[in-house]
């Protein structure tokens, strides 16, 4: 395997071909700014050069809180070239979250980018903190912070061949934190770089060597899905072109721009893309014209078009269980999507679905091991996992750290899965995830969630009931209907019939005690904003249902199969 480090793969490419277009970023009006290695590199080093003259110690942890921008990558890399370890904080965290992680951390340094919430942000920055503003930061953080442009207008750059050690840390990721307070995950520049490498020679081996690959950058950099997957790959593999969204609302023309040959998402928006289609054209519809030949090829490219993934050579999913419905739906659209299962603790280097692959790719299956990567279910059902991008431990916590581990190095990962032979991996739930009804016998939510999610009415869902007669399923209708069920009595009846059948659907499918008592709908959708979602767009379980509590003994006094929270 290559035992170049991220900084090698950069600086080679700084060096084969500074010309070639990296980074191209929406400046607003329907501009973009197209970014060589050559000036990704230049930048970087000069930031590298302020950085240093800060006289901060090596291994300084340096923060930026920006959303996805051709700056956070070249703020990374000054990051690394001063030989400093990068802390990102989600762009959507509140203002205790970020003052928990800089504190934690001990930062001594921010980079301010991307926000939308800056001003409910700011309190969270300890004072006497250095900042620095990127270009596209809100006016206020530009107005109270030395601004990006005139720090490397004015400084010059680091010269030479850098390197950075591979025990050295590259970064501390913060998990996004679905439960409890988040933990920094410790990542050094070797296990970063073998993932990093992984993955680029993975997404070769689907989408070809042909120079012109095409991504679009759009999920928390923050997150080690994206870091990895396309940050970290992009830069080792030096010869594809990364593109970044402007704002949700121009989103979809955004990746029209960037026509990608590989995209990657969350189920959340793979659900809501489909929705989006169906707003246009009712379900029934699709599926009648999708099965006429030849018309049905022409109607899936149009629908492909739309939604910008017409060029699309490879599609994956991850961060989150996929319904196998939906994998199905886009596959008969012609859209090889497939799912992939990862975490922060081994930057997401752990399981990929193949299509290329006979037996890999099965839709509810999370893939077979990436090279390198060892695994072993516990008795309990555990999935057990040892990866080459296996971290170095969570910060400032090493009593958790060694009981993550077994005694022969595995890490714990808390889910519980069924393998095959040939290694498919099946996750059936958290272990923590796990209630019990009144029964007595374990529920695991994550199947049963999947079911309720395959239908085109519900945009998310959360099944729960621990110690009640039966489960039950909070259910948030899909977004084009949620503003007409208070107001169309038609509409609303459908919707209700809908949810019946969907309900006794469901039971049909399920044990006997994983039977869900009733489907409560929730009048108001769940958001990172108001807390019921993570910046990965998971549930927060503990808070919805800390929510909904007081209500729970009534819905099943009830006794109705489905009912309106």
């Amino acid at each position: 395997m290559d035992s170049r480090l991220i900084l090698d793969h950069v600086l080679d490419h700084e060096a084969s071909h500074p010309e070639r277009i990296y980074l191209t970023q929406p400046i607003g009006g329907g501009q973009v700014q197209d970014c060589t290695w050559g000036q990704v590199l230049d930048e970087a080093r000069r930031m590298a050069a302020h950085l240093q003259s800060l006289g901060l110690p090596r291994g300084a942890r340096v923060a930026i809180l920006s959303k996805n921008c051709a700056h956070f990558i070249m703020a990374e890399l000054a990051i690394w070239l001063g030989g400093y370890t990068t802390v990102a904080i989600f762009p959507t965290e509140t203002a205790e979250t970020i003052r928990y992680v800089l504190e934690h951390s001990e930062s001594s340094a921010l980079f301010v980018g991307k926000l939308d919430t800056w001003t409910a942000q700011q309190p969270g920055v300890p004072k006497g903190l250095p900042c620095i503003a990127f270009p596209l930061a809100p006016g206020e953080a530009r107005s109270a912070f030395e601004g990006w442009e005139a720090i490397v207008a004015r400084t010059p750059p680091l010269s030479g061949r850098i390197s950075r050690g591979a025990d050295e840390l590259a970064m501390i990721i913060y998990t996004s934190g679905s439960t409890g307070t988040p933990k920094g995950v410790m990542n050094p520049f070797g296990a970063f770089s073998r993932a990093a490498a992984l993955i680029a020679e993975d997404v070769r081996e689907r989408i070809g060597n042909a120079s012109e690959h095409r991504m679009i950058s759009y999920l928390p950099l923050a997150h080690s899905f994206e870091r990895s997957w396309v940050e970290g790959a992009s830069l080792v593999d030096g010869k594809g072109r990364l593109f970044f969204a402007e704002t949700l609302q121009s989103f979809v023309e955004d990746v029209k721009r960037a026509r990608p040959t590989l995209f990657i998402s969350v189920p959340r928006l793979w659900l809501k893309f489909q929705q989006g289609v169906f707003a246009k054209m009712p379900p029934a519809k699709l599926d009648r014209l999708l099965s006429i030949p030849i018309l049905g090829r022409i109607v899936a490219k149009k629908v492909l078009t739309g939604l910008g993934l017409d060029a699309v050579v490879s599609a994956g999913s991850g961060s989150a269980p996929l319904p196998p419905e939906l994998i199905r739906w886009y596959r008969r659209l012609g859209l090889k999507l497939v799912e992939g299962y990862g975490m922060t603790e081994d930057n997401s280097v752990s399981h990929s679905s193949r299509i290329d692959i006979e037996g890999a790719a099965e839709p509810g299956w999370v893939g077979v091991p990436m090279k390198g990567v060892q695994v072993k279910l516990s008795p309990e059902g555990e999935v057990l996992i040892k990866s080459p991008g296996q971290f170095s431990g969570y910060y400032k916590q090493p009593e958790l750290t060694a009981a993550s581990f077994t005694e022969d190095g595995f890490f714990r990962t808390g889910d519980l899965g069924e393998r095959r032979p040939n290694g498919l991996l099946r996750i059936t739930g958290r272990a923590k995830e796990l209630f019990k009804t009144a029964k007595g016998k374990y529920v695991a939510p994550a199947p049963i969630e999947n079911r309720l999610l395959a239908h085109p009415m519900v945009e998310s869902c959360m099944v729960s009931g621990v110690g009640q007669p039966s489960a039950y399923a909070l259910v948030v209708p899909a977004e084009d209907l949620r503003p007409r069920l208070g107001g169309d009595a038609a509409l609303r009846t459908q919707f209700e019939s809908e949810m019946v059948a969907l309900l006794a659907r469901v039971n049909a499918e399920v044990a006997d005690y994983e039977q869900l008592g009733m489907l409560v709908i929730a009048r108001e959708a769940w958001t990172i904003e108001a807390g019921t979602l993570t910046p990965t767009m998971k549930i927060k379980r503990g808070r919805i249902e800390s929510a909904v509590a007081p209500q729970v003994e009534g819905w099943y006094a009830r006794g109705q199969p489905v009912l309106w929270a």
